[in-house]
C-alpha cells in the first residue's frame, strides 16, 4: 500500500495536535490540582490565622486578669500590714485602759471635790459680775449643780460639763453682744449692750431713754439724753446691721473700792 507525502505530513500533523492536546488536558489537570491546592492551603492558612488571633486574644485576656489578680494581692497584703498594725495599736489601747481604769478610783477622789468646787465658784462669779444675761447664766450653774448630784454621770463628763461653762463665761469678757430682757427694777423691756465685762448699757425700745450698769452702786441708772445716739449706735454695731466704728460710751469701772 503506498501513502503519499502529502498524507504522511498530514497524518504528522494530526498526531502533532493530539499530543498537544493530550499535553494541554493533562497540564490543565495539574494547574487544576495546583489551584485547588493553593486555594486548600489558602483556606488552612486563614483557619489557623484565625485560631492564632483567637489564642492571642484569650492570651491577652489571660494577662489582664494574671495583672489584676496580682494587684489585689498586693493591695490584700497592704491591708493585711495595716490591720496587724491597727490590732496592735487596739491591744496597746485596751493595756492602757486597763492601768488607766486601775487608776480610776484614787483619780475620782481628786477631781470630784474640785469640780464641785468650781461649780461654786462660777455661782460666786455670777452673782458678783456685770448682771448681763444673768438669768441664763445662773440657769447654767443651776444645771451644773444637778449634774454633780447625778450619780449615773461619769466624773469625766461632769468635769467636762464644767469646763465647758467656764470656757462660755471666758467668751463673754471677749465678745460684745446686744440682747433683749427687762430692766430688774422696773420690769421695762429693753435692749441691752453688753462690752464683755466692762459695761452693760441699755435703751428702751422706743429709743427715748438710756442707761447704764454702775459697777460702784451696783444698779442700772439712767443716762442723760445725749448718749442715746451713741448707744443705739452701738446696738446696731453688735448686731451686725452696722460697721464697727468709734462710739463714745459711758464706762464706769468697779475699782473695788
Amino acid at each position: 500500500m503506498f501513502i503519499s507525502h502529502n498524507s504522511k505530513v498530514d497524518l504528522t500533523r494530526r498526531m502533532v495536535v493530539l499530543t498537544f492536546i493530550f499535553v494541554s488536558v493533562a497540564v490543565s489537570a495539574q494547574l487544576q490540582t495546583a489551584v485547588q491546592v493553593v486555594t486548600n492551603t489558602n483556606n488552612a492558612a486563614e483557619a489557623s490565622q484565625n485560631t492564632i488571633d483567637r489564642l492571642n486574644d484569650q492570651a491577652d485576656e489571660l494577662l489582664v486578669q494574671y495583672r489584676t489578680v496580682l494587684s489585689e494581692i498586693e493591695s490584700l497584703q497592704v491591708y493585711n500590714q495595716q490591720l496587724e498594725s491597727s490590732v496592735n495599736d487596739q491591744n496597746s489601747l485596751i493595756q492602757s485602759m486597763n492601768q488607766q481604769m486601775t487608776e480610776l478610783e484614787s483619780t475620782n477622789r481628786a477631781i470630784v471635790p474640785m469640780v464641785i468646787e468650781m461649780v461654786d465658784m462660777m455661782r460666786m462669779i455670777v452673782d458678783r459680775d456685770i448682771p448681763f444675761r444673768k438669768q441664763e447664766r445662773l440657769d447654767r450653774v443651776d444645771n451644773l449643780e444637778e449634774i454633780m448630784d447625778d450619780s449615773s454621770v461619769t466624773t469625766s463628763e461632769k468635769y467636762r460639763k464644767v469646763t465647758e461653762a467656764y470656757q462660755i463665761e471666758l467668751d463673754y469678757g471677749r465678745s460684745v453682744s446686744t440682747y433683749e430682757d427687762e430692766l430688774p427694777a422696773s420690769g421695762v423691756k429693753v435692749k441691752f449692750l453688753q462690752i464683755g465685762r466692762t459695761a452693760l448699757l441699755y435703751q428702751t425700745l422706743d429709743e427715748k431713754e438710756s442707761g447704764m450698769w454702775n459697777a460702784k452702786t451696783r444698779q442700772f441708772e439712767r443716762l442723760d439724753d445725749r448718749y442715746n445716739s451713741s448707744i443705739k449706735e452701738g446696738l446696731r454695731i453688735a448686731a451686725k446691721q452696722a460697721a464697727p466704728n468709734l462710739v463714745g460710751l459711758p464706762i464706769v469701772m468697779d475699782t473695788g473700792e
